[in-house]
């Protein structure tokens, strides 16, 4: 039997704001308990399934692409902390990985990471967390703390079956391999130890905002668990962490736009955290610690003197704290600051110039600063980062570098001589060769008379004579930054003669702070004009065509999707929206839903101000649904998301349906997973062939004109 589209039931509810009224026809979607929910998500689901279903050789053929192409029995380049080396396992056949270590041999240099056999046995090898037996039984499973002890005794690991991101946490005894009776339920992200008698972790709210930071004492009831910080302003979030010379307790409060930071020493877990600067509205600051001719020192980056901020500091004595600091970034409407790292002999500057991320490195030297030195690298498109680097006096960090090109790479980087020497590239099984590709940057000049970014990608001997299928991310939110990524699965794109190209449109972070404050809130429209006009720019120079251009986002990304598919429709073949978040307005009315309120730092408070009302109302992408044709549109949601509700997306399918005159509209909603989709590696592989199946088979595939 062929099915038809479904029907939801209109059942009209009026909402009265500022002196306008909306008529909402399927609000009763958001009853998640209803059993008329849950029967239209899974009828939505059998439809979508028989409309795709000339698309199932193709998925199963990427599916087939992309695990050929991975390696799946692989390992992590190991991590010292302690004296053990921490590293992770994936095995083939199996959904998720396994953490495990193995001791620091003694006679070697503590600093050159062993090598380690990828298969076969170890010798002193310990398995400390084999994650596909404690996924076993469920269809949901992550992974959402896994904290050791500086002595290496104890690992507290929280897990999520549900994909509402509430974690159970536990805690093992590395020694025995027994758990404790410590249990701490329905806890949020991370959990940071105080030597191995403390351990600090958050809560949150009925909002899913982390609120509140608690202090458990190992081996005592849950019950008598202190709360150490709360915070009432409902737009800030809580975090709680520890600085890397394990000197001082941290925790942070911060909102969109201010952010507050206590401190304690570590050695005194039960004493009281201090402010370092009391919040002030706009101001955004973060603090690391600094031995400089052995004087503690704060080293602060801030934007108190510029919205890129600059990096400053001053003796942990100071007072009033982080008061008359020194300078050692200066502010520049160049470069944006993003934070730095401190270790015992130097520091490492993260900033971004020409939407490209960078890294510095500052020797402390004699007592005292030295000059930051900018590393290089070979691409125009790239991106590296610092991390995994634990260990407060260790004379190596770990540098990534990637592009769009280059798979994943990681280094280690001796600052005292700059050598850098590759501890690991990426493998693309089947061979790869990276000159087969190539990346370049075009730009967009927006209606305003911006030039906007668009990063390219494709095979490097595709045929452009004529218009090929092209795929157009875009995201523009929260000053998050797309940055050049390898990606096995796109290559299944790129090998069908398809064009994959990023829009870094504003309200992203790209070219500073400026571009994400000019993409927001009442000038949220750029995002989307920005985007359009990167549309624009792809057809305008003949790499591809409206008929094969298809249009990708995710999240808040989603709501760029839907705005510009009632905005500019006609450039696109098709839209695919990832959890898209396409009732904006009707959610940040309703401050008692999960995030509501620190996101009116984000879009504005339509709640309380008629001008944020009227604004948001007019770009609103399920409000604004238009009797016209529509591109085609897939939308993918998960029930469990408690960031973006699985109700907007199924919302805005419904009225595409009732009200555009022209399109097909596709809801596949996830019916046991949370806002980053399903879990398991090839549950995942197989969702992501599934969207590209569908992103292929829209924009005509490879075919040529």
């Amino acid at each position: 039997m062929t099915l038809q589209p479904p029907v939801a039931p209109r059942t009209p509810i009026v909402r009265e704001f500022h002196g306008h009224s909306f008529t909402d026809n399927y609000e009763w979607l958001r009853d998640k308990e209803s059993a008329e929910t849950i029967a239209y998500l899974e009828a939505e689901n059998a439809y979508t399934e028989q409309q795709t279903a000339d698309i199932a050789d193709l998925t199963e053929t990427i599916y087939t692409e992309i695990k050929s192409r991975i390696k799946e029995t692989d390992m992590s380049v190991p991590v010292r902390a302690g004296d053990y080396w921490y590293y992770g396992r994936t095995i083939e056949g199996k959904n998720y990985g396994l953490s495990c270590r193995i001791p620091v041999s003694e006679g070697q240099d503590p600093w050159v990471a062993p090598v380690i056999p990828e298969d076969g046995e170890v010798e002193g090898e310990q398995i400390l967390l084999d994650l596909n037996e404690l996924a076993e039984g469920y269809e949901f499973f992550s992974l959402g703390a896994s904290s050791v002890t500086t002595s290496g005794r104890y690992l507290a690991y929280s897990v999520d079956t549900a994909g509402d991101e509430r974690f159970d946490l536990h805690v093992k005894d590395l020694e025995t391999g027994e758990l404790l009776d410590d249990h701490l339920t329905d806890v949020f992200y991370g959990a940071t130890w105080a030597g191995e008698e403390h351990l600090f972790y958050q809560r949150v709210d009925e909002a899913w905002r982390p609120d509140t930071v608690w202090r458990h004492r190992i081996g005592t009831d849950p019950s008598e668990d202190v709360c150490v910080y709360r915070e009432d302003d409902e737009h800030f979030f809580t975090g709680v962490g520890v600085t890397r010379c394990e000197t001082y307790l941290i925790i942070e409060a911060a909102s969109k736009i201010t952010s507050e930071t206590r401190v304690l020493e570590l050695d005194n877990p039960e004493g009281e955290f201090r402010v370092l600067w009391p919040r002030e509205s706009g101001v955004e600051y973060s603090v690391d610690h600094a031995v400089v001719g052995g004087e503690s020192r704060w080293v602060v980056t801030h934007n108190a003197t510029g919205p890129n901020f600059e990096v400053g500091e001053c003796s942990v004595d100071t007072l009033p704290p982080l008061r008359d600091l020194h300078v050692l970034i200066p502010h520049s409407d160049e470069v944006r600051i993003e934070g730095v790292d401190t270790y015992r002999d130097f520091i490492v500057a993260a900033y971004r110039r020409g939407a490209i991320g960078r890294l510095s490195i500052m020797e402390l030297v004699d007592g005292g600063y030295g000059q930051f030195t900018e590393l290089k690298f070979d691409e125009e498109l790239y991106t590296a980062g610092s991390s995994g680097n634990p260990e407060w006096d260790a004379p190596v960090i770990r540098l990534s570098y990637g592009s769009f090109t280059t798979p994943a790479r990681l280094y280690d980087y001796r600052v005292a001589t700059g050598e850098r020497t590759l501890l690991k590239e990426q493998e693309v099984r089947g061979g790869y060769n990276r000159e087969d590709y190539t990346a370049y940057r075009l730009w967009a000049t927006a209606p305003d008379g911006e030039q906007v970014p668009i990063s390219v990608v494709h095979r490097a001997d595709l045929d452009l004579t004529s218009p090929r299928g092209c795929v157009l991310y875009g995201y523009g939110s929260y000053e998050s930054s797309i940055d050049p990524g390898f990606s096995i699965s796109r290559l299944s794109v790129m090998d069908r003669g398809m064009i994959f190209a990023v829009a870094h449109v504003r309200g992203g972070g790209e070219m500073g702070r400026g571009w994400y404050d000019n993409g927001k809130q009442l000038t949220k429209k750029n995002t989307f004009t920005d985007f359009i006009a990167c549309a624009d720019e792809l057809i305008a120079t003949g790499l591809t065509a409206s008929d094969r251009l298809v249009a990708e986002g995710g999240s808040a990304g989603g709501m760029l999707m839907g705005a510009v598919a009632n905005l500019a429709g006609d450039r696109f073949a098709g839209i695919q929206a990832i959890v898209p978040f396409v009732d904006p307005l009707t959610s940040m009315l309703k401050p008692e839903l999960p995030l509501t309120v620190t996101e009116w730092d984000e879009w504005g408070d339509p709640f309380h101000d008629p001008a944020v009302y009227e604004y948001m109302a007019s770009y609103a992408p399920y409000e604004n649904v238009e009797a016209k044709d529509y591109p085609d549109i897939l939308a993918v949601t998960s029930i469990n998301d408690t960031r973006v509700l699985y109700v907007e997306p199924a919302k805005w399918i419904a009225r595409l349906r009732e009200v555009a005159t022209g399109g097909e509209f596709l809801l596949k909603t996830e019916m046991s997973a949370g806002h980053g989709g399903v879990s398991g590696r090839y549950a995942r592989w197989h969702q992501t062939a599934f969207e590209y199946a569908w992103t292929i088979h829209t924009s005509g595939g490879g075919r040529t004109e």
